[in-house]
């Protein structure tokens, strides 16, 4: 009887091109946020650093999306069923962040913004964790989840890729249960150039597999409460950068007009660029650290900051001692 089931399961699962091609809808589905920053079922990676806005602008996305709103100047066509599983804020503080968010959009997101209250403390990496988020979802009759951030919903080594592998196909299976699209805030590296974007996030080579766009947020000058956004993604065509500006009282991020386009520049580094590097520092620097610092007061790529290290080692000007680089004695 078992091996009749198994029989009957598998051949379920297994379609010919014909029955695909039928159950096709006749146009594809619209993009929940246009133009094309999210795909239906699609995922959607935030990524900046600390302290930038990740948590205020996904939050002003997810009351777009549940409004309808093309409030923050991302086009959302209709309003979506959002779930939002956030673990940085206290619930009543959560809560009182957006009621100043409402009180400039008004009461349409009201019945589609919906927040999972119980959702600290479940692990995705964890079967009975996966399970919640699922069961919530199909709950709220989610066609978005938010996940903010994403190192509060496992316990993996974000360093190996293996761990990170396994955290993403959990992402992708629940996608794939609860028929949603996912907006995963997510953390990026320390060190990053302004060309890099998908590469910038933490265990970027596993997420390459699994995200549909990637948004990076900068800020152009601490001064200011402007963003910049810059995007790469996997399908869709490429998009120019944006400028948003940030009111501090009604919490809304909005458009600031496009970025400034900068005159393509070739940066260089050479041998005389690593010693002043450990000049400046003054100290015996590890090899990440010293290419960091060149990458930094040259604004040249990686490559070419490991190839200056190269040349300065084979031209004596600096000495490789103990895993450390140093100048000569």
């Amino acid at each position: 009887m078992k091996a009749i089931d198994q029989q009957k399961t598998s051949t379920a699962t297994v379609r010919s091109l014909a029955q695909l091609l039928e159950q096709q809808p006749p146009t594809p589905p619209p993009s929940l946020v246009e133009p094309g920053l999210l795909p239906a079922q699609g995922i959607w990676f935030v990524g900046g650093e600390p302290k930038v806005g990740k948590s205020l602008l996904v939050a002003n996305l997810a009351l777009a999306l549940a409004a309808g709103s093309n409030r923050i100047g991302l086009p959302v066509p209709t309003p979506r069923r959002v779930l939002v599983c956030q673990f940085e804020l206290p619930l009543p503080q959560f809560v009182s962040r957006l009621l100043v968010m409402r009180r400039s959009l008004g009461p349409g997101a009201d019945q589609n913004l919906l927040v999972d209250t119980r959702a600290t403390g479940h692990l995705l990496s964890a079967p009975q964790g996966l399970n919640h988020f699922v069961v919530a979802a199909r709950t709220a009759a989610a066609e978005v989840i938010v996940l903010d951030p994403l190192y509060s919903t496992h316990d993996q080594d974000e360093n190996d890729t293996r761990a990170m592998a396994a955290l993403c196909q959990t992402l992708l299976r629940l996608r794939d249960a609860t028929q949603a699209a996912l907006i995963v805030v997510h953390h990026i590296r320390k060190s990053i150039t302004r060309e890099e974007i998908g590469s910038a996030f933490r265990g970027s080579s596993a997420l390459h597999a699994v995200g549909d766009t990637y948004m990076l947020l900068t800020r152009p000058s601490p001064q200011l409460p402007t963003l910049e956004l810059r995007f790469q993604f996997r399908y869709s065509p490429p998009q120019p950068p944006r400028l948003l500006k940030l009111d501090p009282q009604s919490l809304w991020f909005s458009s600031a007009g496009a970025v400034p386009i900068a005159p393509t520049r070739r940066h260089k580094a050479d041998p005389s660029d690593v010693t002043e590097a450990l000049s400046t520092r003054g100290e015996p620097l590890r090899y990440s650290e010293l290419r960091h610092q060149v990458m930094q007061q040259t604004e040249c790529s990686k490559r070419t900051a490991q190839l200056a290290i190269s040349e300065a080692c084979k031209q004596g000007t600096i000495v490789h001692n103990d895993g450390q680089y140093r100048l000569p004695l």
